[in-house]
């Protein structure tokens, strides 16, 4: 089965998030990129490379790096694939671009597999354990704690037991905490605003609020030593590992003992067997993994396919504001508050055309 044609979509969709964001004012649209792989057998998958702001080189990335390279390549030969492209791209970098082009590749030929199989990818991944997924609500960032105690309070009204805030000061926190009640669970991602010593003097300053987990509150984020750190003298639960790429990076992550939460990212870290490497990693060191997906696109499905078939998972990520279009409709809201893992062969379903064309921009 080879492949013969792919297809490049850079697709930008407006959104609300139900109030002012301040820092990230700029940002009002969802920016995908996108990639369509046909086969020879008439059977097509659908990747998503990470895009938002980096959505214009990621795109460039995809359609001039990746893309020609397939071309004529087994469809079938996803781990070889997979290997070849990250050993032929490594001297532009195994973070960033590279890995977001080559995992939206990987995904799409994961969904080519399920689909000439007739089975969902979960059940090439071993099986659906969950038939669904409790979802968090990840908010924005709004840096006003009257916003954050609305949004979070909005949130639990409609059945979150979880809300994610990408907040960094005590007055928002604080906001979010009397706005839901103690028996809540609270995240703070603080997006690695902190140098060690700062985070530690933040974390002093959040203890009372009884964080889930602190996500990402050093920068660099590869700082593991200094998270670890972190960690150890604070107690509260890190969560990190939304920046990075590769299984080797993870498993840096992991031993030095940086996190007891790692978010791979499908189409960050290298796409579905990148992920796969990530998560086996975890479990084998007692460690959680909660992946990040504030996702509509592919990227999304390929998240609940393999949280369906990780016997550990217990939360799906949900970015929590209202889009204009959604590439899948009604897959992409959760029913109550768990999302259903899609059954029908590959994701499951194909993006919406009329999304697809009414979105789509030139690069």
């Amino acid at each position: 089965m080879k492949i013969e044609n792919v297809e490049t979509f850079l697709i930008k969709i407006p959104f609300t998030a139900g109030g002012e964001l301040k820092d990230w004012k700029a940002w009002n649209t969802l920016d995908y990129v996108l990639m369509r792989i046909d086969t020879d057998a008439g059977i097509s998958g659908w990747g998503d490379a990470f895009g938002y702001g980096a959505a214009q080189a990621t795109y460039g990335a995809v359609k001039h790096m990746i893309a020609p390279a397939l071309i004529g390549e087994d469809a079938r030969d996803i781990a070889g694939i997979s290997h070849r492209l990250q050993k032929a791209n490594h001297i532009w970098g195994r973070y960033g671009v590279t890995m977001f082009a080559i995992g939206g590749a990987d995904i799409a030929l994961w969904d080519i597999a399920g689909k000439a199989a007739g089975k969902p990818v979960h059940e090439l991944l071993g099986g659906r354990v969950h038939e669904s997924l409790p979802a968090y609500a990840s908010l924005f960032k709004y840096q006003d704690p009257e916003i954050v105690a609305e949004r979070s309070a909005h949130a639990v009204a409609n059945g979150y037991r979880h809300v994610k805030l990408h907040e960094t000061e005590v007055a928002e926190t604080r906001a979010a905490r009397e706005a839901v009640g103690p028996d809540v669970a609270i995240m703070l991602d603080t997006n690695c605003p902190w140098t060690p010593r700062e985070a530690r003097e933040a974390a002093a300053r959040l203890a009372e609020f009884d964080l889930y987990w602190l996500e990402e509150p050093i920068y660099p984020p590869e700082d593991f030593d200094a998270l670890a750190e972190l960690q150890l003298q604070t107690g509260i639960p890190i969560a990190a590992g939304e920046n990075a790429c590769t299984a080797f990076e993870f498993a840096k992550m992991m031993d030095a003992g940086a996190a007891s939460f790692v978010q791979p990212s499908v189409t960050k870290v290298g796409g579905i067997t990148e992920y796969r490497k990530v998560a086996m990693l975890a479990e084998a060191r007692g460690v959680q993994c909660v992946p990040h997906s504030p996702y509509f696109g592919p990227g999304f499905l390929a998240t609940l396919h393999l949280l369906a078939a990780d016997p550990n998972a217990f939360l799906a990520e949900h970015i929590y504001l209202d889009v204009e279009a959604y590439p899948y409709g009604a897959l992409n809201h959760p029913d109550g508050c768990s999302f259903r893992v899609p059954d029908g062969p590959g994701l499951g379903a194909d993006p919406d055309s009329n999304v697809l064309r009414d979105y789509r921009v030139e690069a």
